[in-house]
C-alpha cells in the first residue's frame, strides 16, 4: 500500500513524502503500488583459515563478519566447486569472489581472470582491488597486483600485465581476440590460473551469450593444455535460471546461491500510466513528459534520481528537457548528466566519478547503467517504459536505495502494447518471477566461427569434441576451404588469416563508426556508434546529440567508418524511417491454422533507410523530411510466417488497402506478444509484412498508409498487383538466427490467440499504439477501422477447437 500523507510527519524520509505527494496529486495515474519492508542482515563469522593479513585488512575496513551468502560462496569456492551468486543489487556479491581469489593469491601465488561485459565495470573492480591491496599492505601483508587488460591498455604495458599480474581484469572481447589467440605469451599466467570470475552473468544472453559460451570452450581447452582446471565463479542479478545459464556457459555443473543475507532498505514501487488525452484514438500523454515531471519533483525536494530510457536518442531528449530546467545557468555546476554507450571512455569516466562523488542530482541513462557500476547513493529510480523483461526491471529499480535508506521506483508506461498489457495486468509484473536467460551456443554459424578460432589456437585431434555439432564434418569443411590441413590424427591451421579478428561477439557486423566534430576547423572524436546503429543514427542531415548538445551530421564516410559533424542550435531532432523486404529461401515446416497457414524457414532480409523526419522539441510536430542515401543492410536469417487463404481473405477484407492495414496491425500485435512468450527482447525479433517474393508492404508517404511496393520502392504495376498473397513475418534479428523462430512456430496458434486478445481487449475506438500501432485522425469514423481490420486478419488465422 502507498503511504498516506496523513501518516507522515516532518521526520519521515523525504522519499516517502515524495511518494505520498505523487499519490495525492496524481492518484488517477497510479495503476498499482507495491511496498517491500526493510530486511535485516544474516551474518556469519569470517573463515578461520583466512590469511592473517587478509583477515586484518577486512576488519580494518569494518568487515568483522560476512553475510550468509558470502560465507556460502567461500565454502564452495574453497573446495573447487563452480558456483553462481544470484542475489539482488547492492548485496555484496563482489566479496563473494574477491575473498577466495585473494586467499589463493596470498597463500599459493595463484592467478585469477576477471571478466566483465563493459570497461566501466572493469575499472570499478580494479579500483576496489587497489583499495583492498592498500589495506593488505597496511596490515603487513603483500600487495596484490591487479591490472586491466582491454583495448585502452598501452602496448608497452601489456607484457607487464601478462607476466606480473596476480589478477587480470578484462572483458570477453579481449579474451576472444587478444588473449586466447596469443596464449603462448600468456603461458605463465595460464599455468597458475585458479579462478575465472564472470560478473553480470545475466547480460550473457542471446547472441552475445552464445558467442561467450564458445569463448569459454576455447578457454577451458587452452587451460587443459597448460594442465589447469580453473574454478568458475559467476555473479548475476536475479534471473530464473542462473545455474542453467552458468552451466551452459562453462560446460560444467554449477552450484547456485540464491538467498541473500544482506540487509535491504524499505522499497516502494509505483506503476504509472499517463493520462488519456484523446479517447477516440486511445492516445495518452507521452511517457517522456510524465518521466521528466516525476524527475523534476524528485530533484526539487532534494532527492537524487536516475532515469532509465530505452534508446540513446530518448536519453538525449530527456536530458535536454531536464537541463533546460536545472542547468540553464552555465556558471553553476551541472546537476543533470547523461550516460549511454557511444560516449568516449574519458567522458564516461568523468560521469562515473561525478556520480560517485554525489555531484549530480539527476542521471539519465540507457541500460549501460543497469549493470553494477558504482554510482553512489540514489533515492529514486524512474523507468521511461518497461525494459522488456522482469529481470531488467528489477535490476534498474535496484539502482536506487543502495545505502539501506528507503527508495522509490516508478515505472512509467509507454503506449507500447506490452506496457499497456502490464498496466492492465500488474500481477504479470508484480507477482512474476524473472525470465529465463537463453543462449544457443551450437548455432551453426556461431559455432563454426569459434571452431576456426580454436583451430588457430591449438590443433584439433581426431575424436575431439567442441560443442554439440559434428566437429569432424566442420573440420573437413574448413580443410576444403583451405584453412586447415589434416596430418596423422591432427588438424593444423595453415592459413595466413587471423580468424578471431573477423568474429564480433556483440554485433552482426564489425567496425564501429567514429563521430568527428569539425566545428572549429580541427577534427576531434566525440563519440562512437556501432555498425548496426549507424544507418539510422548518423546519416547526412541527422541531428546527433552528446550530453544534449546537438550536432548536425554534415557527411558520412561509410567506407572509412567516419561521421563528420558540426555543433548546431537546431530546435528539432531527427528520426530515421526504415523499411524491410523479405524473401523466403527455404520452408522447413508448416501447419494449417484456421483459414490460413503458419510456416518456419530461412529468409533473406533487406533493410532500407529511405529518409528521416525532423521533429520539433516539446511540441513534437513533424516539421520536415530529408533523404538518406545509404547501402541496403542485408541479413540471412530464420523466420516464422503466417498467410491467410486468399479466398477467405478476400471475403473478409475485399479492399486490398484495408487488408494490408489489417496485416500491418496484426504484425504489430504479434510482434509484442511473441517477444513476451519467447522471453526475448523486442529488438531480438523483427517484423515485416510482404508476400515472401520480394514485394513488401510499408507505411509510406505523408498519409501514413500501408501500400504495396516493389524492390526499388516503386509502385507495382497492375499485373504484379494481381498476385496478392500478404504474408506476416516475425524473424530472428541476427545472422543465421539464434533459435527463436522454431519455438515461435511451435506456439504459432497460441501467439495468434494472444494477439487477438490484446487487440480485442484494448479500449480504443479505431486502434492505437497499445494494440495495432498509431492510427490517423478520422480513422474512428471509417466503416472498417484499422483495429477491426487487424482483428479480421487474426480471426482468419485463429485455430479454433473443434
Amino acid at each position: 500500500m502507498t503511504t498516506s500523507p496523513a501518516s507522515l510527519n516532518a521526520d519521515s524520509p523525504q522519499v516517502l513524502r515524495l511518494e505520498a505527494r505523487l499519490a495525492a496529486k496524481y492518484r488517477g495515474r497510479i495503476a498499482a503500488t507495491r511496498s517491500t519492508p526493510a530486511r535485516s542482515a544474516q551474518w556469519r563469522d569470517l573463515p578461520a583459515d583466512l590469511p592473517p593479513a587478509l583477515a586484518e585488512a577486512l576488519r580494518n575496513r569494518g568487515l568483522e563478519r560476512l553475510y550468509s551468502h558470502q560465507r556460502e560462496a567461500w565454502d564452495l569456492a574453497r573446495v573447487g566447486r563452480h558456483l553462481v551468486v544470484a542475489t539482488p543489487t547492492a548485496s555484496g556479491k563482489t566479496l563473494c569472489y574477491n575473498l577466495p581469489v585473494l586467499e589463493s593469491v596470498l597463500s599459493g601465488g595463484r592467478k585469477a581472470l576477471y571478466l566483465f561485459p563493459t570497461k566501466a565495470l572493469a575499472q570499478d573492480q580494479v579500483a576496489e582491488l587497489m583499495e583492498l591491496s592498500r589495506a593488505l599492505s597496511a596490515a603487513g601483508g603483500p600487495g596484490i597486483k591487479a591490472f586491466t587488460f582491454d583495448g585502452d591498455t598501452p602496448g608497452d604495458a601489456r607484457k607487464a600485465v601478462r607476466t606480473r599480474g596476480d589478477i587480470v581484469v578484462s572483458n570477453p572481447d579481449m579474451l576472444h581476440q587478444a588473449i586466447l589467440p596469443h596464449h603462448t605469451k600468456w603461458a605463465q599466467f595460464f599455468e597458475g590460473l585458479a579462478y575465472v570470475v564472470v560478473d553480470e552473468l545475466h547480460s550473457y544472453r542471446g547472441v552475445f551469450g552464445s558467442h561467450v559460451a564458445n569463448v569459454f570452450r576455447r578457454l577451458r581447452r587452452i587451460c587443459r593444455f597448460y594442465g589447469v582446471e580453473p574454478t568458475f565463479i559467476f555473479a548475476s542479478a536475479t534471473i530464473a535460471n542462473p545455474a542453467e545459464l552458468a552451466e551452459r556457459l562453462c560446460g560444467e555443473p554449477v552450484e547456485a546461491i540464491l538467498e541473500s543475507g544482506a540487509p535491504q532498505g524499505e522499497r516502494h514501487l509505483l506503476l504509472w500510466n499517463p493520462p488519456v488525452i484523446n479517447p477516440d484514438l486511445g492516445i495518452r500523454a507521452s511517457a517522456r513528459s510524465q518521466t521528466t515531471r516525476i524527475a523534476r519533483m524528485a530533484a526539487k525536494v532534494g532527492l537524487k534520481a536516475i532515469v532509465f530510457a530505452r534508446s540513446r536518442l530518448m536519453v538525449e531528449v530527456i536530458t535536454k528537457y531536464l537541463k533546460d530546467v536545472f542547468d540553464h545557468d552555465p556558471r553553476r555546476p551541472a546537476r543533470v548528466l547523461a550516460y549511454r554507450g557511444g560516449y568516449l571512455p574519458s567522458e564516461r569516466r568523468r560521469g562515473e566519478q561525478a556520480m560517485r562523488a554525489g555531484k549530480v542530482d539527476l542521471v539519465v541513462a540507457t541500460s549501460a547503467l543497469e549493470l553494477g557500476v558504482d554510482i553512489g547513493s540514489l533515492d529514486v529510480a524512474i523507468l521511461n517504459g518497461y525494459p522488456g523483461t522482469v529481470a531488467a526491471t528489477l535490476q534498474r529499480l535496484g539502482r536506487a536505495g543502495r545505502r539501506l535508506r528507503p527508495s522509490l521506483g516508478v515505472l512509467v508506461a509507454t503506449t507500447d502494447p506490452l506496457d499497456q498489457f502490464l498496466i492492465r495486468h500488474p500481477e504479470m509484473l508484480l507477482g512474476a518471477s524473472p525470465e529465463h536467460a537463453r543462449i544457443h551456443p551450437d548455432q551453426l554459424l556461431i559455432l563454426l566461427e569459434h571452431v576456426r578460432c580454436a583451430a588457430f589456437e591449438l590443433p584439433f585431434r581426431d575424436g575431439d569434441a567442441f560443442g554439440g555439432e559434428d566437429l569432424g564434418e566442420m573440420l573437413s569443411y574448413l580443410r576444403d576451404e583451405g584453412v586447415l590441413q589434416h596430418q596423422g590424427d591432427r588438424w593444423y591451421w595453415v592459413a595466413d588469416s587471423y580468424p578471431a579478428n573477423a568474429v564480433s561477439l556483440r554485433s552482426v557486423a564489425e567496425g564501429n563508426f567514429v563521430v568527428i566534430d569539425t566545428t572549429d576547423g580541427a577534427q576531434t572524436i566525440i563519440a562512437e556508434v556501432d555498425y548496426s546503429s549507424a544507418p539510422g543514427t548518423i546519416y547526412a542531415g541527422a541531428i546527433y546529440m552528446v550530453q544534449s548538445q546537438p550536432y548536425q551530421v554534415e557527411r558520412l564516410d561509410w567506407t572509412g567508418r567516419k561521421a563528420f559533424v558540426t555543433r548546431t542550435r537546431a530546435d528539432y531532432y531527427t528520426d530515421a524511417i526504415d523499411y524491410t523486404r523479405l524473401k523466403i529461401l527455404d520452408r522447413f515446416e508448416g501447419a494449417v491454422l484456421g483459414r490460413g497457414v503458419a510456416a518456419n524457414g530461412e529468409v533473406h532480409l533487406v533493410r532500407r533507410y529511405p529518409g528521416y523526419k525532423k521533429i520539433r522539441y516539446y511540441s513534437h510536430d513533424n516539421i520536415g523530411y530529408g533523404n538518406i542515401d545509404l547501402p541496403d543492410q542485408e541479413l540471412h536469417t530464420t523466420s516464422v510466417w503466417w498467410q491467410a487463404e486468399p479466398s477467405a481473405l478476400e471475403a473478409a477484407l475485399p479492399d486490398r488497402q484495408q487488408a494490408i492495414e489489417g496485416f500491418l496491425g496484426a504484425a504489430y500485435a504479434l510482434h509484442h506478444v511473441a517477444a513476451l512468450r519467447a522471453m526475448a527482447e523486442l529488438h531480438d525479433l523483427g517484423r515485416a509484412v510482404g508476400d515472401g517474393q520480394g514485394t513488401w508492404f510499408a507505411v509510406v508517404g505523408g498519409d501514413g498508409r500501408g501500400q504495396m511496393r516493389g524492390p526499388g520502392n516503386d509502385a507495382l504495376d497492375p499485373a504484379e498487383q494481381d498476385r496478392f498473397e500478404p504474408t506476416l513475418f516475425l524473424y530472428d534479428n541476427y545472422p543465421g538466427g539464434v533459435g527463436l523462430s522454431a519455438p515461435l512456430f511451435d506456439a504459432a496458434g497460441r501467439l495468434v490467440s494472444d494477439a487477438r486478445d490484446l487487440v480485442a481487449g484494448c479500449s480504443c475506438a479505431a486502434g492505437c499504439p497499445a494494440c495495432v500501432g498509431p492510427v490517423l485522425p478520422g480513422d474512428e469514423e471509417r466503416a472498417l477501422t484499422p483495429r477491426q481490420a487487424a482483428l479480421a486478419v487474426l480471426e482468419l488465422l485463429l485455430c479454433r477447437e473443434g
